[in-house]
């Protein structure tokens, strides 16, 4: 069986933007945590661990594929049982980041954590915040109290793609033109009534500059462009991540 690690791929709006797996691919296999989350689903890489759990407890052999480095890392290495964040107090960080920025929350965070995380990715900046704000207690402590894996590296076949920039940066800019022409302006147009910047599904890349078309806010050979240079912006952190936390894992040249 094939399963799901990648964050935006859980969202049943998105099979185009999110480059899912299409019709042919899951007739060929099980397909497992893709598409299976409605908009208004709370979501997160500890509710992705317990959907792993109880497919592990399967016994079926499983191919765990994606780009979310922290899903990989939290289950080979372990996440820690911090509890979930209460509504309000999310509320109050999208109001900081979308007021204030992401500075206003750095400021707020203890200087084990912010040495720890990455400090130009909003969404991990954020979600440090909410840990301190609901528990009183850093991200980096409850890091450090980490459990033991659910899939400890030894006992698995772990591999890395690693993708040349340039190589990379060609690919991104076809496949992204390859979703317009698929229909991702109607995926987006879809959803575009019950569009909230700040919600976990509207972090697709793509989605945020093609809603401002849609709304007449941005051409849309420019929105495609901002997409595209975001994309590579985004693999940019995945492979800092990876050069970072996933240095044990097999590396494997992409192309």
């Amino acid at each position: 069986m094939i399963v799901n690690a990648d964050a935006l791929q859980v969202w049943a709006c998105w099979r185009i933007l999110s480059a899912r797996p299409g019709p042919a691919d899951e007739a060929r296999a099980e397909h497992l945590l893709y598409g299976h989350l409605p908009m208004d689903a709370d979501y997160s890489v500890g509710a992705w661990l317990r959907d792993i759990a109880a497919i592990m407890d399967s016994g079926k052999r499983m191919i765990i594929t994606g780009g979310t480095g922290l899903y990989f890392t939290a289950l080979t290495d372990g996440l820690a049982n911090i509890p979930p964040v209460p509504h309000s107090i999310r509320a109050e960080a999208d109001r900081i980041l979308a007021h204030e920025g992401v500075d206003t929350l750095l400021r707020d965070i203890d200087a084990a954590t912010a040495a720890r995380i990455d400090r130009q990715n909003p969404a991990r900046v954020q979600r440090a915040w909410e840990v301190a704000r609901a528990t009183g207690r850093g991200l980096a402590a409850w890091q450090d109290d980490t459990p033991p894996p659910l899939l400890p590296i030894s006992q698995a076949t772990a591999l890395l793609i690693d993708a040349d920039r340039d190589w990379l940066a060609a690919r991104i800019d076809r496949r992204f033109d390859a979703m317009i022409d698929a229909g991702a302006i109607d995926e987006v147009a879809a959803v575009l009534p019950l569009w909230q910047p700040s919600a976990l599904w509207a972090r697709a890349i793509g989605a945020p500059e093609l809603v401002a078309h849609l709304r007449d806010e941005l051409p849309l050979s420019d929105a495609i462009d901002a997409a595209k240079a975001a994309s590579r912006q985004y693999a940019k952190r995945q492979r800092t991540w990876f050069r970072a936390r996933m240095t044990a894992w097999e590396s494997i040249p992409a192309g």
